[in-house]
């Protein structure tokens, strides 16, 4: 196995401890040296905390177990590709390079819906790169909203029957 799918299966494990607590499935790991000095996954419905992404908290997590902000010489390895705000903490924090599993098409922020990592406007751009390990990751993502929307499915049906049923008027 090569090291960009060591460090993505990392981040796939992460992910599926978001999905145990019923969080979005992402996961993330940040590398030095080959090393993991960070790992976390989301818990934006947990803390109720909308910068609790996965990335967030990995950035977090590494300032300050290195004592700095800069982190240029690290690697991120996320199971879905950064938004807007993960993709701005990335590029702040000099994150050498942004390795991600699942495009995201809505808000990905790495080439798919825009390119803020790689944008020569800004004073640090990121290495990218895309598609490790892209099925296993978007599989986490699908199966999670499948799940979801079944489990809504079937609330709504329930409340339904315990309302009497539909009116045949």
């Amino acid at each position: 196995m090569n090291r960009e799918h060591l460090f993505m299966e990392m981040a796939i494990e992460e992910a599926k401890k978001a999905r145990e607590i019923g969080e979005v499935p992402i996961g993330a790991v940040l590398v030095l040296d080959d090393q993991v000095i960070a790992r976390g996954h989301n818990h934006r419905e947990t803390n109720q905390n909308s910068l609790a992404h996965a990335e967030i908290i990995v950035i977090d997590q590494a300032c300050k177990r290195l004592g700095t902000w800069r982190l240029e010489d690290c690697e991120l390895y996320v199971t879905l590709e950064p938004c807007p705000m993960c993709a701005g903490a990335l590029i702040m924090s000099r994150v050498k390079k942004v390795v991600y599993g699942a495009r995201d098409p809505k808000a990905g922020c790495a080439g798919t819906f825009m390119n803020l990592l790689q944008d020569q406007r800004f004073n640090h751009q990121c290495e990218v790169i895309d598609g490790v390990l892209a099925n296993e990751c978007g599989s986490l993502l699908t199966d999670f909203f499948q799940e979801l929307r079944r489990q809504k499915k079937e609330e709504k049906l329930r409340n339904h029957a315990e309302l009497g049923g539909i009116d045949n008027a």
